[in-house]
């Protein structure tokens, strides 16, 4: 008997909200182009998404995969102790109550996008057995499903760093010498020498994994006809061109967490005190099950009014933040895939459901826009209250419980400068000075950000001032690989170019050839592997530090650490960039060019013999030229290729494009699409 109940219950909680269609795969066409990359056509964008997760699946299931384990607190299985925290964080933030709860907030039409997806992927789990990553993870569920993408942006948001901070019981630390980030732009018509008005799609994504960029074409006849990039388990696009629109995200660092100190009860360790009330912890034991672990951990979570809360050594600490009170992420996204004009794109992100990203966009009716997006916290403006600290816990004056209108938000539409850019700087530098907003009318209490950065700073030196713009100045732009003249790295090395190599024998080379540096990272400067090893060594010496100067003292142990790195790995010290850096992909590796914080920008890590690779950088690049008559014209590159598959002539086969810089036309004309078609097929 029990096990027939058990069976039930399985049922019931596998069935979907609403009667669910079953996708038919023979109606769904996957065009894969000379470069692999998938057009899915098909009449309905249930079935496209169907075969979005199919083609997807093809291409990279691990990495998609991934993002979904928490759900069925498998990460720990497949992950061992690293994936253990996932599958705890999920559980701490509630993500599957938070879906279950406001699951009918979601729009009839995304849920049906959804439960193609989700057929999609569990019918490739059914196919392919041999790569599914854990035997009881599919089949998936459409609200397990919603709920990762829940977790996912909740993660991105910065929760995880909370979670460090709490566990480590440390503050608020300084910025990183640590330069990520992504590029955006778009301009205006009258500001184009061709009268077209342009957008470029920049997002500095990693690599490989979950997290890099999937390019693809989705087209129906119920109005989806858009290319572009998503994530690992994306089911629609989340940047790119439509017919009519397009935009792109950068990531911006707002305050949009709050960390809170609970005021416990000396007699009851489990209840804290709100308002002069003492009110109990709700408590909940999970079981963790961990890879070479025989016997699961118990851990256990907590919940506050402020939301979820952990415990350290010095007490209980609560994380609030907007992004696990929401579950319409993708609805969202979605919405905007499909948006015709500017109104209809505004009414999307108007949902307030993506709690993050800075949001660029261009049509092709000559709008420009652009918004500092996040789900900003209406917070008490007391100065009694530093909001980048951890707050008292014990009141409800810290306890926030709206959010800003999106109109309040930082934004701009058509200003009178013709262009717009974001380079994960201040969203008050975003255009000409003239016509860049005031920090001043916005709360301080919201954390913009107020500073450049060396792309912001490169890309205004390099926009025409007195001239109209051409595409060809606009890629150059994108792939400019110099830094401004002066640097905006929160560590200054001015020290480093004062030096006399006179008095440093052992070290005159490398401080000569550094001085006469052209602050290029170009993949055959000697200045800029000095720079990419200058830039790591410091970058872990002065972590933690408030922003400053480096000495002269520190300048001399800096030029001594590379000049030993360099003899010690390559047995010589007047190494180019390309020797150091290096672009690996599968038995292979590149010479590369760039470094953190240019608008060609790479970030890398040990790699082998003193060499380093690429881990992040410029992954996909789009541009998308508009004008009211025709189809966008569409360009793109994606640094590796289609296929994360070893052996698959897709698995690298853009990395020469990437190295020179060059990009590969993309279209949305369905017929021709099909009529430079490298193979047609059906997800089954």
């Amino acid at each position: 008997m029990r096990r027939i109940l058990a069976a039930i219950v399985g049922f019931i909680l596998y069935l979907p909200a609403f009667p669910q269609q079953r996708i038919q795969p023979k109606n769904i066409e996957i065009v894969r182009d000379s470069f692999g990359v998938p057009h899915i056509f098909a009449d309905t964008d249930a079935e496209v998404a169907y075969g979005l997760a199919w083609a997807q699946a093809e291409d990279d299931f691990a990495s998609m995969q991934e993002p979904m384990l928490p759900v069925k607190n498998l990460m720990g299985r497949v992950q061992g102790k690293k994936g253990a925290a996932g599958d705890y964080a999920f559980a701490l933030f509630r993500c599957r109550e938070i879906t279950e709860e406001k699951w009918n907030t979601l729009s009839p039409g995304f849920i049906k996008l959804a439960e193609g997806y989700v057929q999609g992927i569990n019918a490739y789990a059914r196919k392919h057995p041999e790569e599914v990553l854990h035997e009881k993870l599919f089949p998936i569920s459409v609200k397990e499903y919603i709920s990762s993408a829940v977790f996912a942006l909740t993660i991105f948001n910065g929760a995880d760093q909370a979670l460090i901070r709490i566990f480590n019981n440390s503050e608020w630390e300084v910025p990183e010498l640590n330069n990520k980030g992504s590029n955006a732009a778009a301009v205006n018509a009258g500001q184009t020498s061709s009268g077209e008005t342009f957008l470029f799609i920049n997002a500095h994504q990693p690599n490989t994994g979950s997290q890099a960029f999937y390019e693809a074409h989705l087209c129906s006849k119920e109005g989806l006809n858009i290319t572009g990039g998503l994530l690992a388990g994306g089911p629609c696009i989340l940047h790119g061109v439509n017919e009519n629109l397009g935009w792109a995200h950068t990531v911006n660092y707002c305050d949009r967490v709050d960390e809170y100190q609970l005021e416990m009860n000396p007699a009851n360790p489990l209840q804290y005190k709100f308002d002069g009330q003492w009110y109990n912890l709700e408590e909940k034991t999970i079981r963790l099950k961990i890879k070479g672990i025989p016997i699961a951990v118990k851990r256990k979570v907590y919940w506050s009014k402020y939301g979820a809360t952990m415990k350290n050594k010095q007490g209980f600490f609560a994380i609030r933040l907007g992004a696990n009170m929401k579950i319409g992420v993708l609805d969202q996204w979605y919405q905007m895939d499909k948006a015709r004009n500017f109104s209809e794109f505004y009414a999307a992100i108007d949902k307030q459901e993506l709690s993050m990203f800075n949001i660029m966009y261009a049509d092709r009716y000559d709008t420009i826009f652009y918004i500092s997006n996040a789900l900003m916290p209406v917070r008490d403006a007391s100065p009694v209250y530093n909001w980048k600290r951890t707050l008292p816990g014990n009141t409800s004056k810290t306890l926030w419980t709206q959010f800003r209108p999106e109109k309040t938000l930082p934004q701009y539409v058509n200003p009178k400068s013709g262009f717009l850019f974001n380079t994960n700087h201040s969203p008050f530098l975003a255009t000409s000075a003239t016509d860049n907003l005031k920090p001043s009318s916005f709360a301080k209490t919201d954390g913009w950000e107020l500073y450049h950065v060396n792309r912001s700073v490169r890309f205004l030196e390099l926009f025409p001032q007195n001239e109209k713009l051409s595409y060809e100045k606009f890629r150059q732009i994108k792939f400019d690989k110099q830094l401004p003249a002066v640097l905006q790295y929160p560590y200054k090395i001015d020290s480093m170019f004062l030096l006399d190599p006179a008095g440093y024998p052992e070290l005159a080379s490398l401080i000569s050839t550094f001085k006469t540096w052209d602050k290029r990272g170009d993949a055959d400067s000697k200045g800029a592997a000095i720079f990419l090893l200058t830039y790591e060594y410091l970058k872990k010496k002065l972590q933690g530090q408030p922003p400053r100067s480096i000495t002269q003292q520190e300048a001399v142990e800096t030029f001594t650490y590379v000049n030993t790195y360099m003899q010690t790995h390559f047995g010589r010290n007047d190494l180019v960039l390309g020797d150091i850096q290096r672009l690996v992909r599968g038995d292979r590796d590149w010479p590369l060019w760039g470094l953190p914080d240019l608008l060609s920008p790479q970030w890398t890590e040990p790699w082998a013999a003193g060499k380093l690779k690429s881990v992040g950088g410029d992954g996909l690049i789009m541009f998308a030229r508009f004008s009211r008559d025709g189809l966008p014209k569409i360009e793109s590159v994606n640094m590796y290729g289609a296929s994360a598959k070893p052996g698959n002539k897709h698995f690298d086969d853009q990395v020469e494009l990437y190295l020179k810089q060059q990009t590969k036309k993309m279209t949305l004309d369905k017929t021709e699409v099909y009529r430079n078609a490298e193979r047609i097929y059906h997800p089954e």
